[in-house]
């Protein structure tokens, strides 16, 4: 009986493959085949007998492994054991401990999520910087405690959330090297049962593994590295949902700016036909929320008794799983948006234009200030003034025109001419060149 909304609903086939209990398995199965061809390099076996016990070690299955586990209590033991009865090897699991498996069997399901984590990045970010470019000039109503502000450009909040994208993939290179190590050092850490052969063995095991060894551990691999990883998750997760947020916010009736793809068949609500709801955006926003709630039980699973207790094991079951798949989730959700995103420039330009000038109040006080006002004199000249715009529902600049010290220092032509959208928007086109550029070279200095 399948419980888990992971299972029916959210997560990519491509993510819950490698997270699914028979990835597990096969990884704990590498890590002790990997084992046991470090110990024939060091002598204990023949590179023969472990090159067959990895032959017949493909002969194991889930379901015998969980046979015997459902009599001995014990996940680990019974896959030794399983492998025992397949193999035939006396060789199995000699001088490892349970998370010299576990532990490193999770940075293998670490690091090919990271790769998906690492492409997935890179599109979403490709297909923001190319939106930041195709809007650069598309000139748009800022908006600071959702009122109006001074203009701005689509093309401008693209790239601000292609440069934080960005950020995330910088973070994301930068931890493989703490959270992609795993171990083959025993009880306590001190591979007590490899003897002089300690180091070589362990370094041999992470070879085959394309992973580093710890370079030094308990029973169980520092867990800081695993609440970092977390806290890139949950990192990234908010700036998803801030994009998605938004979007949202910039799809309402009364605003109408940026909408979804909406599919001809899609349904928006069981009762109002007329709904085109921004259900993926939505989305992002329920699951990110969820994502973050991972972070402080992880933390908590990294306070153990002196080499370790077992209060770690079950939450991160949940954890590393749960927050993998749903971060996957949402970034695909997030590519899928930005790709078939839709601006509505007719009401991007009507938004605009129905301030009748009244966002622009800074451009007339700055420009007062260059004429030698005094620039809290002109603040105050110009914030009355919008005040009466507000009151009487009239332009800013029929308010300034009746100000006698600004009617002998400005025409209302030239007033107009201050009050234009697209005359103050500073360096906005080129600071999105200037940021697009410098995200395409931190992308291709990480593919070198």
């Amino acid at each position: 009986m399948i419980v888990h909304p992971i299972d029916y609903r959210y997560g990519t086939k491509e993510m819950r493959r490698i997270w699914s209990e028979e990835s597990k398995l096969k990884r704990m199965i590498w890590v002790e085949m990997a084992l046991l061809k470090a110990l024939a390099k060091a002598g204990y076996l023949s590179e023969e007998e472990a090159l067959e016990a990895k032959k017949r070690a493909k002969a194991v299955s889930l379901k015998r492994v969980k046979e015997i586990e459902d009599e001995i209590k014990h996940d680990v033991m019974a896959l030794v054991k399983a492998l025992g009865e397949v193999t035939n090897c006396g060789w199995i699991h000699f001088g490892a401990t349970s998370n010299d498996i576990i532990d490193t069997a999770t940075a293998t399901q670490l690091r090919d999520s990271l790769l998906i984590f690492e492409f997935k990045l890179k599109k979403l970010i490709d297909l923001l910087c190319k939106k930041a470019i195709e809007y650069k000039s598309v000139v748009c109503l800022g908006r600071t405690h959702g009122q109006a502000a001074l203009p701005t450009t689509y093309g401008f909040r693209f790239a601000l959330w292609a440069y934080e994208f960005a950020r995330h993939y910088q973070r994301l290179q930068q931890l493989k090297d703490r959270v992609l190590i795993g171990k083959m050092s025993g009880a306590v850490g001190t591979q007590a049962a490899f003897g002089k052969d300690g180091f070589e063995i362990e370094k041999e095991v992470m070879r085959l593994l394309n992973l580093k060894p710890a370079l030094i551990s308990s029973q169980i691999v520092p867990r800081d590295g695993y609440c970092e990883y977390l806290e890139f998750l949950a990192n990234l997760s908010t700036s998803l949902e801030k994009m998605a947020t938004n979007f949202r916010i910039l799809q309402r009736a009364e605003v109408g700016e940026v909408f979804e793809f909406f599919g001809e068949k899609q349904v928006g609500s069981s009762t109002m036909p007329h709904k085109r709801n921004p259900i993926e955006s939505e989305n992002i926003c329920g699951l990110a929320r969820v994502i973050r709630g991972f972070v402080e039980p992880q933390h908590q699973s990294a306070i153990l008794w002196e080499e370790r207790d077992l209060t770690n094991s079950s939450a991160e079951r949940i954890t590393l799983v749960e927050a993998t798949i749903l971060a996957d989730h949402i970034i695909t959700k997030a590519i899928n948006v930005v790709s078939r995103i839709r601006l509505d420039l007719e009401n991007i330009r009507k938004n605009l234009e129905a301030q009748k000038g009244l966002n622009l109040s800074e451009a007339v006080m700055i420009e007062l200030a260059r004429r030698g006002f005094d620039r809290q004199i002109a603040h105050e000249i110009v914030r009355k003034a919008s005040m009466r715009a507000y009151a009487n529902k009239t332009s800013l600049a029929d308010e300034l025109i009746k100000e006698d010290s600004l009617a002998k220092i400005f025409s209302k032509d030239e007033l107009e001419k201050f009050l234009k959208p697209e005359n103050y928007i500073g360096n906005a086109v080129e600071r999105v060149e200037r940021v697009v550029e410098w995200i395409r070279s931190v992308l291709n200095d990480t593919a070198h």
